[in-house]
């Protein structure tokens, strides 16, 4: 299951794909969108990811009913969904000069569309890869045009049940997609770890064949490093310069010294994933000279008894397992023994 984005491999065998999710934290200044990708190429990411749609690409613009988000819990509360997009989207024109600041950076680009027209402009714009959002990972005309590019396909689950996912991944692979990524998601802004169920990060690999990540929107690190363990090759996450910036996406969005933590601990966390073993390791051969073992405690003259006022279990491990002690208790020693001598079979 182990494939290439641009240069960079994803699989089990490699550190984790971090993208940063630049979204609408441009804030509407391409200046500000390029400092973005400077940050996080700064920070050590693979990839900086935009996403591609206008207001009419992603709804109808209405005022009130179904179109208002008046859910008092809600991140977006008090807008309409256009005004919402009109304020998030990236300007297509901004797209290209994106993509170039990241190449002269050594850093991945691509995007997320959200219809068929985003996904031909991206192929102008030749892409290495395609992510699908979880609000649109049931719809099965875009999942199918992706796919017929051939390229990489990475898949956020938000909210998605297990037939959905099913449906979804099927129409992909059928329509010609050989490299799929399902990112465990949680839809909710920003997230709760309690809300997150990284168990389901194994349970979905196994079940689809194919390799695993994270779209994480909770705050912090530990939600994703935690997902390395469980089998995380890629981890998302929103990304801005500074969260008191404000932005549609800042609230949950980390910033450069954040994203530089993730970066380190993700590939401390995949490096710690090792392999099944047990007994010393090469490096710890040289410490196992300290563990405890028996040692003559004090003076003594050939043919007195050993005692637990002349034997001890102490450091360093030179003489017999402590293990051995009731053995030894009562025997005679046969030769003069001074303090500080590690007890061996031939001292009987």
């Amino acid at each position: 299951m182990k494939f290439q984005i641009g240069d960079r491999w994803l699989g089990k065998d490699q550190k984790p794909f971090i993208i940063a999710e630049m979204s609408g934290n441009h804030n509407h200044s391409l200046d500000r969108a390029l400092a973005i990708v400077e940050a996080a190429a700064k920070a050590g990411a693979d990839a900086v990811k935009l996403q591609t749609y206008t207001a009419d690409t992603m709804t109808l613009d209405i005022e009130d009913g179904d179109f208002f988000i008046g859910d008092p819990n809600n991140l977006w509360k008090g807008t309409s969904l256009y005004k919402l997009y009109q304020e998030a989207y990236t300007p297509w024109e901004w797209h290209k000069p994106i993509f170039d600041k990241c190449k002269e950076l050594g850093i991945l680009a691509f995007s997320t569309p959200f219809d068929e027209t985003a996904v031909e402009f991206l192929e102008s714009l030749d892409v290495p890869a395609y992510k699908i959002a979880s609000f649109e990972n049931t719809d099965i005309q875009l999942i199918r045009r992706v796919a017929r590019t051939g390229k990489p396909l990475i898949i956020s689950t938000g909210m998605a049940s297990i037939s959905e996912l099913d449906e979804t991944v099927r129409a992909a692979r059928e329509a010609g997609a050989i490299n799929i990524v399902l990112l465990k998601c949680t839809s909710t802004y920003p997230a709760d770890p309690h809300n997150t169920n990284l168990m389901t990060i194994p349970h979905m690999e196994q079940l689809f064949n194919c390799q695993v990540g994270i779209s994480d929107h909770t705050m912090g690190i530990g939600v994703s490093v935690a997902s390395v363990a469980l089998g995380a090759t890629v981890i998302e996450k929103h990304f801005t310069l500074c969260r008191a910036d404000g932005g549609v996406d800042s609230a949950f969005s980390m910033e450069p010294d954040e994203l530089a933590a993730l970066v380190v601990e993700s590939e401390r966390a995949w490096q710690a994933l090792g392999a099944i073993t047990y007994g010393a390791t090469d490096r710890e051969k040289e410490s196992v000279k300290h563990r405890r073992s028996l040692y003559i405690s004090k003076d003594m003259k050939a043919g007195e008894i050993l005692s637990k006022e002349n034997i001890k279990a102490i450091r360093p491990g030179l003489g017999l397992p402590t293990k051995y002690l009731d053995e030894l208790l009562g025997k005679r020693i046969r030769k003069d023994i001074t303090r500080g001598t590690p007890v061996t079979w031939d001292l009987l």
